[in-house]
């Protein structure tokens, strides 16, 4: 799904909707896509002269593409972020570069589930961590 579609289920808007495209693999596999562009509002004091996405929005970015997967939840609950664990940047991500998305659901008790995720850019592992969401109303 496109940007647009994204509206429909992502209780995110401009500024921080920060995914191009996603989809739904299955009932626990997501996938996303995020083209950096260079005028961010993110990039704009990480770094002068030299920017970098930040890692804060490279977990949100993986976050927003696992929130696909609650699609067929009760729309009217938001999906918050109630933990990050074992989160690790290996390689810069820089305007111009497209980072790849997947999200795995690994452990759910509603309200709450947790998750892993892995953000590549030209195959190379860029982010991955794990983290945990609670739908509430």
């Amino acid at each position: 799904m496109d940007r647009e579609a994204l509206k429909n289920l992502l209780p995110h808007r401009e500024p921080m909707l920060l995914i191009d495209e996603a989809e739904k693999v299955d009932a626990e596999n997501a996938i996303g896509k995020y083209s950096v562009k260079g005028d961010e509002f993110f990039l704009q004091g990480h770094f002068p002269g030299n920017p970098v996405v930040p890692g804060v929005i490279l977990c949100e970015m993986m976050a927003q593409t696992c929130c696909v997967l609650f699609s067929d939840s009760d729309n009217k609950k938001t999906p918050y972020f109630t933990g990050l664990n074992k989160v690790k940047f290996r390689e810069k991500v820089l305007p111009g570069s497209t980072l790849e998305i997947t999200c795995t659901i690994t452990k759910s008790k509603p309200p709450f589930y947790f998750a892993k995720g892995v953000g590549k850019v030209n195959g190379k592992i860029a982010v991955s961590g794990e983290f945990s969401f609670a739908l509430m109303e």
